[in-house]
């Protein structure tokens, strides 16, 4: 093998020994990004966890609301129907007396006729 041979079969292995170098590096700094990889998959694991438990409390929440407001409804329509009942039987005394008053005029004309009262002296 000549000089020349083994001086550029030498750069050649010097260029590898030097790529593998910075494939070391690479694989390093790579195994650094999957480990902040998987540190930051974890948070959010944790993250979406804390979201899932807040939002069943949300839901429950407006369940619970929800039936709250039926409950109201079914009041409110209890209410409703007390109230127009109370509303006949008031319109009932109001029409009673409508015809009490007609007939107290009635008596008190029939009266005036029958004793004019005694006149003032």
């Amino acid at each position: 093998m000549s000089e020349e041979e083994l001086q550029r079969r030498l750069q050649e292995l010097e260029g590898k020994v030097a790529r593998i170098g910075e494939l070391e590096a690479e694989v390093a700094r790579l195994r650094e990004d999957a480990a902040s990889a998987r540190a930051l998959a974890g948070m959010a694991d944790r993250d979406v966890a804390e979201m899932r438990t807040t939002m069943r409390g949300h839901t429950s929440v407006l369940n619970a609301l929800r039936e709250t407001q039926l409950e109201q409804g079914q009041a409110l329509n209890g209410i409703n129907a007390t109230v127009r009942q109370v509303a006949e039987v008031v319109g009932g005394i109001a029409a009673g007396q409508m015809q009490l008053a007609e007939q107290m005029e009635k008596h008190g004309t029939i009266l005036e006729r029958l004793d004019p009262g005694e006149p003032e002296s």
